[in-house]
């Protein structure tokens, strides 16, 4: 009887220690954030997940908290949008072992003439022609290294409808809403819409350089090499002569390219900030183009481009700054 007794103090002994290792096992190993950034305007709310490892852990309780409360508050998951600015959000385990951040930008609501911006990482691209389909004139030759500062560029052409909430009026020969604008062949013209956008807004939009359009419309460090802004096939991406029954069309109708950028072949030819130059083979970095010139440069092909070579992200098209062409848009960038 003695050794029944023995033996069940030892059974007893042995269900606790095991007891007490498997709590141990369930201890808080890590927590995460979900997203770890993301940007919000004023007013505007967001959930973040916090996620406690591991998933069985004994002591899941988190605590929240936010670096700044007068640009966004935080509420057991839920953050309201304040005032213009950054803040880091913070969650931590109750033990104060583990914890995660999420950066969030607040900005204000967008003027009904800013367009939805796309980000474009900096990297490394070969820009100009490198196969045999090159313009007949040598003007996208020779092919040379570029390197790029990360900037953002629109996701769309700028609308009709964006341009009358700055400069008043639609002087575009074929009017709509969400057509793009394209009379803007005349560069001053062009240089008030955005000067006025940017004192409205704070910000500095301005037209991308042609490296940058270039770097964007191949789909930054995420191209896939098309010949097309998102496709080698001309028709998934672009409005041209072959498809256009010679009509300007809404921007964002046809497939966007690796970035989720809409139009940068064919419906409107689009200005850069260059004066049309020679290429030559050295390597730049951040390349503004000439200093001086006649023509500036444009960009994509339009409706009316009855060659899809000029629907080729690395064709090169110039224009009169003063010139009457209805055919071409702009596009705007974020430095």
């Amino acid at each position: 009887m003695k050794k029944n007794h023995i033996n069940l103090i030892t059974v007893i002994i042995l269900l606790i220690t095991i007891a007490l290792a498997c709590k141990k096992d369930k201890l808080v190993s890590d927590v995460a954030l979900t997203p770890s950034t993301f940007m919000l305007t004023i007013d505007e709310t967001a959930i973040l997940t916090a996620t406690v490892y591991p998933h069985d852990a004994a002591n899941k309780t988190i605590n929240w908290a936010s670096s700044n409360n007068d640009v966004a508050t935080i509420d057991n998951g839920k953050i309201t949008a304040i005032a213009v600015g950054t803040v880091i959000i913070t969650v931590t385990t109750e033990d104060g072992n583990h914890k995660a951040i999420c950066t969030v930008e607040v900005i204000s609501p967008l003027h009904p003439a800013e367009p939805e911006m796309i980000f474009v990482e900096g990297g490394t691209f070969t820009m100009g022609c490198t196969d045999d389909e090159c313009w007949g004139d040598g003007r996208d030759k020779p092919a040379h290294q570029v390197t790029l500062r990360s900037f953002k560029i629109a996701k769309y052409p700028v609308t009709q409808k964006q341009w009358v909430a700055i400069m008043g009026s639609n002087p575009c020969p074929y009017q709509g809403d969400e057509l793009p604008v394209h009379f803007s062949s005349k560069w001053d013209l062009v240089q008030e819409f955005i000067q006025k956008l940017n004192e409205i807004t704070g910000k500095n939009y301005r037209l991308p350089t042609e490296a940058e359009w270039e770097f964007a419309a191949r789909g930054g460090n995420k191209s896939k090499g098309y010949k097309y802004s998102g496709s080698n096939d001309i028709d998934a991406v672009a409005w041209y002569w072959g498809n256009s029954e010679y009509k300007y069309h809404p921007v964002g109708l046809k497939e966007p390219n690796e970035l989720g950028i809409y139009d940068m072949s064919g419906n409107v030819w689009e200005w850069c900030n260059d004066w049309y130059g020679v290429y030559t083979e050295e390597p730049l970095i951040n390349p503004q183009g000439p200093t001086t010139g006649l023509h500036r440069v444009i960009r994509g092909g339009s409706r009316y481009s009855r060659t899809k070579q000029f629907c080729r992200v690395s064709h090169r098209g110039y224009e009169l700054p003063d010139g009457r062409s209805t055919y071409i848009g702009i596009r705007l960038v974020l430095p």
